[in-house]
């Protein structure tokens, strides 16, 4: 199947999906995750109308959101999705337009520094924690108020929803009802976070009857990962 052909059935299943759920076919954004890819991949896909992708290693996304922003004028838009080193955070804001993995105090400070100068606030998302695991990253459900109100202190940063992923072997409804409760309750704080980076290639029709805004897809569009 081609790139086209897998791209065209991932947004059938999508609008397919959002019927079921109704709502309407642009309350969603499909991210394509091009981790693993080359920068000819994500041109392609430009040339095939999507706008948004992910990566989660600066080490690879800077110098292909370079590469990219060389190939194409058209505009497009980089979610940085995994877990963020503080020491990666320079680099990462300067061709980010979101941050969809904040889990942490000490990523929030680095953010807030390296945002200070931007003419545009930077969007970004808080990663949840779903577990009993305090090891695990991310922001347990006790801690997102006082979190997101330090969030809410940083005037560079732009706070518009969570990010969680649900477990494969757990139970789909009970992570993503969880992930949909973290978001009501994070809008009692700032109403107009109403944004859910939720739902991948494997999970993504469960996270959209939900009420996903933001897909992370990756395999099912783009194939089999080039290490």
């Amino acid at each position: 199947m081609s790139l086209a052909e897998r791209l065209g059935e991932a947004q059938q299943r999508i609008a397919n999906a959002t019927l079921a759920a109704k709502r309407e076919l642009d309350s969603v954004t499909l991210i394509v995750v091009t981790k693993n890819h080359p920068a000819q991949l994500v041109l392609d896909l430009i040339d095939l109308g999507m706008r948004d992708f992910g990566e989660n290693r600066d080490q690879e996304a800077a110098p292909k959101a370079l590469e990219v922003r060389a190939g194409s004028d058209i505009e497009h838009r980089w979610h940085f999705i995994g877990q963020l080193q503080s020491n990666k955070v320079k680099s990462v804001v300067t061709y980010a337009n979101s941050i969809h993995s904040l889990d942490r105090e000490s990523l929030l400070d680095a953010l807030g520094k390296a945002t200070l100068e931007r003419n545009t606030p930077l969007d970004v998302f808080i990663q949840l924690n779903l577990t009993d695991d305090e090891a695990r990253g991310g922001i347990r459900d006790g801690e997102l108020l006082p979190f997101a109100e330090k969030v809410l202190g940083h005037p560079g940063l732009n706070l518009v929803g969570v990010m969680g992923v649900a477990a494969l072997d757990n139970n789909l409804e009970r992570d993503f009802g969880l992930i949909r409760a973290a978001s009501e309750k994070l809008q009692t704080v700032k109403p107009e976070a109403k944004l859910i980076s939720a739902g991948m290639s494997e999970d993504f029709e469960t996270a959209i009857a939900f009420g996903a805004t933001h897909l992370r897809i990756g395999s099912a569009i783009t194939g089999k990962r080039q290490y």
